[in-house]
């Protein structure tokens, strides 16, 4: 298979699991491979989670991206459609899928790379969007959008966990909330012919979540969210902060594709062709993990076959056999055919014994490797 008809199936996979809900389909970019100078490899995906319990469900979008250098100079007077940053557009068109799939809503949700004029503008019209703002825009009333929510009360505020990053410990933060509608002026555009495709103005709400008395030297936390969502009083307020914290599950993607999990930075293949379609096939499993990881617990209460083909059943099934002990805290607590039931099967072969914590990605990981490597046996036994 191409790294096309990979992403492909796996899209096709996704968009049959979305319907009846609200999703979120969350986009962004990662590095796979840069020599330093001007020309690096990127990938793209965009992957769909369910916004009400945070389900993965699966890739909704991908594509490779070349980046030589050199263009900065033109990049004003470049068509859109030509620029890097249209990948933010393109991805959003296809989540426009999801909602043909029987999504009840789609939410694409980005962050501040993706706050583009055209991107709202040019927007499928069943796609909703949240993204983090990262130009003091220019208002229709004469104001920035930086200093519009100076005079607002405040919503209310809400107690959220923030997790560990770069140099900060994970704590738990107040925010003050705050929203507003704002008009943005149509920004100026060089390029020939391209403000006469985009509408002069745009209406969207404008979210600012700011964290109150923080521990002494932290940077507080401070986003500023535009969508199009409607957002009219704190329950709206505190859904749109949780749509994008979920953004979050795409840093563990990445996470689980590099150093923390399948290393593909480190893979030596030279060509381009043959070391997409590895990256491609990555990134469905690293997605596959999350999926597990997720479904630990059961709640969401998802079928095996979201992630595993039917006929993986019989294998999970006989090595869960083999894994469980005499005591309850060794038996599977899940359904058969249940995706929980997996994950219980992968965590145990990945190590995790079932009785300290949950396991993680990296336990999961292990065992899912440990599965897909007994389950190729199992499928060249000879016939009974």
């Amino acid at each position: 298979m191409t790294k096309e008809e990979i992403v492909s199936v796996a899209c096709a996979r996704t968009a049959g699991l979305v319907r009846g809900r609200h999703v979120l389909a969350i986009q962004d970019t990662t590095s796979l491979r840069d020599d330093g100078d001007k020309r690096s490899l990127q990938l793209h995906p965009m992957i769909a989670i369910d916004a009400m319990d945070a389900a993965v469900l699966g890739l909704a979008h991908a594509e490779f991206l070349y980046r030589s250098g050199g263009k900065k100079a033109e990049r004003k007077t470049r068509r859109f459609e030509q620029k890097e940053s249209f990948r933010w557009l393109n991805a959003t068109r296809s989540a426009s899928v999801l909602a043909e799939g029987g999504a009840s809503r789609v939410t694409v949700v980005a962050d501040r790379e993706g706050d583009i004029y055209e991107e709202f503008a040019l927007r499928p019209h069943n796609v909703d969007l949240l993204i983090r703002a990262a130009q003091d825009r220019a208002l229709t009333d004469g104001t920035r959008l930086f200093a519009c929510t100076a005079s607002l009360s405040e919503l209310g505020r809400e107690t959220i966990a923030l997790p560990a990053g770069p140099g900060r410990p994970a704590r738990n933060a107040v925010l003050a909330l705050r929203a507003r509608l704002v008009t943005i002026e149509r920004p100026d555009r060089k390029a020939r012919g391209a403000a006469a495709k985009l509408p002069p103005r745009i209406s969207l709400t404008f979210v600012e979540a700011r964290e109150i008395d923080p521990p002494p030297g932290a940077t507080p936390a401070y986003w500023r969210l535009l969508t199009t969502h409607t957002v009219a009083t704190l329950a709206d307020a505190k859904q749109i902060t949780r749509f994008y914290r979920a953004r979050w599950t795409i840093e563990q993607l990445f996470r689980t594709m590099k150093t923390k999990g399948f290393d593909i930075e480190a893979v030596r293949i030279a060509e381009a062709g043959p070391f997409e379609k590895l990256t491609a096939a990555t990134l469905i499993a690293a997605i596959q993990v999350l999926q597990l990881v997720h479904e630990r617990d059961g709640v969401a209460g998802r079928s095996l076959e979201d992630v595993f083909d039917p006929e993986d059943q019989p294998a999970i099934e006989a090595v869960c056999a083999t894994l469980e002990g005499k005591t309850q805290k060794q038996k599977n607590p899940h359904p058969r055919g249940s995706l929980a039931y997996a994950t219980w099967v992968c965590a145990r072969l990945g190590g995790w014994t079932g009785y300290y914590g949950k396991p993680g990605p990296v336990v999961i990981l292990q065992g899912y490797i440990q599965f897909k490597a007994i389950h190729h046996g199992w499928s060249l036994r000879a016939p009974a």
